[in-house]
């Protein structure tokens, strides 16, 4: 356990017994549990290579979530972990690529950094924050190619310019608050950049109103299950006794995704792409809700 920044930690997870672990790709994260009942998301930091370990830091935000669970450990102590799992790669046939972090989402641009040095990739990194988590070895992994920022006046003019005059075939990667992915998005938009081009890794969402009640038919077993306002389909399945695979419980990961037979969603997540939700064949059940009333979900 390291002090790379204020209020983070960087953790070197082995396995028992020494063995070596797989490599992964840049921008991969792991899953571990945090206690008995929390499963957090943790991106891996380094370049993907094989290795001994695997490395993550994690801001110790809140007094009893996961985070502040991890800060709470000890050299030694053991944990489960589950990946890693690859949701935020880098593109391999990019001409050119441009991350952007906010805050502690430079975490998975930092493997994203390690493995285009490694590799002698064309990058530049903006990077946003006050914490300062990892800016000694990005100033010395970048070194021009590293743009700080403490301020939002001039980071986003900064950016705003940088997207008006990225090469062709440029892929943009951004990881940080909601705020700065949608200020990205909607420069990125006006600078004529297709959607395609620009990659996201959420680590949180904004909080959701209690949305009306609906009721969701389980097509496998023909059950139906009245979800409330205020409660999310996954926890209305919960309490049925009906067990679906998630984590976040903020629609960011994908991990609760299930397909959707009839009926119209409201998607309320951050994972499903436009098209995706365009489909209406799946939603997130920790998040999204019907639009009519009724939705028949593939359980």
């Amino acid at each position: 356990m390291e002090a790379v920044g204020d209020g983070v930690l960087s953790f070197a997870l082995a396995p028992p017994g020494g063995r070596g672990l797989p490599p992964f790709v840049p921008g991969s994260h792991l899953v571990v549990h945090c206690g008995e009942r929390r499963r957090n998301a943790y991106s891996l930091t380094g370049s993907g290579a094989p290795s001994a370990e695997y490395r993550i830091s994690v801001l110790g935000a809140s007094a009893d979530g996961g985070s502040a669970w991890m800060h709470r450990l000890s050299v030694g102590d053991e944990v489960k972990a589950e990946g890693p799992r690859s949701a935020f790669p880098p593109v391999a046939t990019a001409r050119h690529h441009l991350l952007i972090a906010g805050g502690i989402g430079v975490t998975p641009l930092l493997s994203h950094t390690r493995a285009a040095v490694e590799w002698g990739r064309s990058f530049t990194l903006f990077y946003a924050h006050r914490t300062g988590a990892h800016a000694d070895e990005l100033r010395e992994l970048c070194g021009e190619r590293l743009r700080e920022f403490s301020g939002r006046d001039e980071f986003t003019v900064a950016l705003r310019d940088a997207l008006r005059s990225q090469p062709l075939g440029t892929h943009a990667y951004v990881c940080g608050p909601s705020g700065l992915i949608d200020a990205v998005r909607g420069l990125a938009a006006e600078a004529g950049w297709p959607d395609q081009r620009i990659h996201v890794e959420r680590f949180s969402a904004d909080d959701l109103e209690p949305g009306r009640p609906f009721t969701a038919r389980l097509a496998r077993s023909g059950i139906e299950v009245e979800v409330p306002s205020g409660v999310s389909l996954l926890e209305a399945l919960e309490r049925a006794g009906v067990e679906v695979p998630h984590m976040c419980r903020q629609g960011v990961c994908g991990e609760c995704r299930v397909g959707v037979l009839s009926g119209r969603p409201e998607h309320r997540d951050l994972f499903l792409s436009e098209g995706e939700r365009a489909a209406g064949d799946a939603m997130m059940c920790c998040v999204s809700r019907a639009l009519d009333g009724k939705v028949e979900v593939d359980l």
